[in-house]
């Protein structure tokens, strides 16, 4: 097995709704950048222990070094790169649990994440300029349980079912928007923490041009397209209408209106 140029392993650094499922999908088609996909949020370890038939016990109490592992060899194309989705908070988890196989790297993050998937690694930060829409998407998939449509069998997304009635809650709106702000600073602080600069990557480019920003990052990792390969969507676009009047609505009386 080969390895590319530049790259082990690359982190898609996002907060919810900023088309990082798109993405992924969109990454995952080249065949070349791994299989990327959300493996490391802890509501979902039993799922992905299931599929990956790692033993753990009723408690879902596992070996997280065979989660590791068997998400490497999972997430990972033919060429050795592996990618995987992070939001924040997600990455304290998996840090969290790395530190309790490498104790001598307790309190270092990237020297954890270093250990554990290589050295070679790149960060790619996701973020939307549009907030309040990006709040209004986040909170009707809360309220639907529909995280994404269309896909590769990801395992990601809320615990609860689907079928829900979406709801206009202004309050809870502008809830959704703080804690955005304070995910995307959070990401800020951590990148600046460790010195690094991610490729950043703006929702509004992605939806317009969802192949040739994909290419971009591509090269950012110094990955090539294969001669005939193709960039394809697995995804299909959510927001309609409703989203539009919910946005409008809520700027017709912003809080404290």
């Amino acid at each position: 097995m080969t390895h590319p140029t530049d790259t082990d392993t690359y982190f898609i650094c996002a907060t919810p709704r900023t088309g990082s499922s798109l993405l992924l999908g969109l990454l995952d088609s080249t065949g070349v950048a791994g299989h990327p996909q959300a493996y490391f949020r802890s509501p979902d370890e039993a799922a992905w222990s299931e599929r990956w038939r790692i033993a753990h016990t009723a408690q879902h109490a596992l070996d997280y070094g065979d989660f590791v592992r068997a998400a490497l060899a999972a997430g990972r194309t033919g060429n050795g790169v592996f990618g995987a989705k992070l939001m924040w908070g997600t990455h304290a988890e998996l840090t969290t649990r790395l530190a309790r196989l490498h104790p001598d790297l307790a309190g270092d993050e990237l020297g954890l994440l270093e250990r554990e998937f290589g050295t070679r690694i790149r960060f790619v930060h996701l973020r939307r300029d549009d907030v309040l829409a990006q709040a209004v998407s986040w909170l009707r998939a809360e309220q639907t349980g529909v995280w994404f449509i269309g896909g590769k069998g990801e395992i990601s997304g809320s615990q609860g079912p689907a079928g829900g009635r979406p709801r206009f809650d202004r309050d809870a709106i502008t809830r959704t928007m703080r804690t955005i702000e304070e995910h995307n600073a959070g990401w800020e602080r951590w990148f600046e923490g460790y010195g690094i600069e991610p490729y950043r990557i703006r929702y509004e480019d992605l939806s317009a041009e969802p192949e040739a920003v994909t290419l971009r990052v591509l090269d950012h990792l110094g990955l090539a397209l294969p001669t005939g390969g193709r960039v394809t969507p697995s995804h299909q676009r959510q927001a309609d209408r409703l989203n539009e009047e919910w946005a409008d609505r809520y700027r017709l009386r912003p809080p404290g209106v």
